[in-house]
């Protein structure tokens, strides 16, 4: 079993061969090449192996339009059409962030395996980085078990006291939490991972969340299909502009008719 340091080594010798190389910005590559230089663990000639990373994190508001989101990092920077979503469909786990995370896990790994028993493709992570604690790290431990994937590595970042940027805590199966020191160039180059999985993981959210507005606001109104739908939406711009439309302004959308324009008028204002 490694000991708290040897972990910390452990996951530098995990990521820094991604990191030296990562093109965020001419700061973060001296970062984290002044870092290899001046130790972080490793021997010269020593294997990186991080080719891929992935990264996980969920989004919801009070449950309400829950995703989960992952993203992929390599070498030569974030593989962007690599990165998916998650629609939540597990029933009572809107909300609940250790059942998205497991189902967001199980149907990523399980449908790796079903495509790729022989594990003999390049989709397979040599890292995952949960955002979160304890308790999610231990449901990623815990999906990867029983799909027999305990060889992935495992770790979970969590903010620290405040939430408190740079005071990150470090989780890994079977260890204490650790903290990086404010100025380690792998805790800035964790810290990006994580961020740009939360920048995705809010960005689908807040779409998925948008889509769903409009749809509960203009395909509750009878008579109207997906043609006059985009037709309404195109012409007003948002299904809110179309609600506080006048009878008249209705009316003028092409392939609109009067008897129509004055049922989806009527259907804002309560049939007033």
């Amino acid at each position: 079993m490694r000991s708290r340091a040897a972990t910390k080594s452990w996951i530098r010798t995990k990521i820094a061969g991604a990191g030296s190389r990562f093109p965020y910005s001419a700061s973060h590559f001296d970062y984290i090449n002044s870092a290899r230089r001046h130790g972080l663990g490793l021997e010269p000639g020593t294997a990186l192996t991080a080719e891929r990373i992935e990264i996980y994190d969920n989004s919801h508001i009070q449950g309400s339009a829950p995703i989960g989101a992952m993203v992929v990092a390599g070498p030569d920077g974030f593989i962007k059409n690599s990165y998916r979503k998650f629609n939540i469909k597990t029933e009572g786990a809107a909300g609940d962030d250790f059942a998205m995370m497991r189902e967001v896990l199980t149907r990523r790994f399980g449908r790796a395996l079903r495509e790729d028993p022989e594990r003999a493709e390049e989709h397979w992570p040599d890292l995952v980085l949960i955002d979160g604690g304890q308790g999610q790290l231990e449901v990623a431990r815990q999906v990867l078990a029983e799909l027999g994937l305990e060889d992935i590595a495992t770790v979970g970042i969590a903010k620290g006291p405040d939430r408190d940027a740079g005071r990150e805590r470090f989780f890994t199966p079977g260890k204490p939490p650790f903290s990086l020191e404010p100025r380690d160039p792998v805790l800035y180059f964790l810290q990006r991972l994580r961020d740009e999985a939360h920048r995705f993981a809010i960005g689908t959210h807040r779409a998925r969340r948008s889509a769903d507005i409009t749809r509960s606001a203009l395909d509750e109104v009878p008579g109207i299909g997906s043609g006059r739908k985009r037709a309404l939406l195109h012409h007003f711009g948002s299904a809110r502009a179309v609600a506080v439309a006048t009878l008249e302004d209705i009316k003028a959308v092409p392939g609109i008719s009067g008897a129509l324009a004055q049922k989806i008028h009527d259907h804002f204002r309560g049939g007033r």
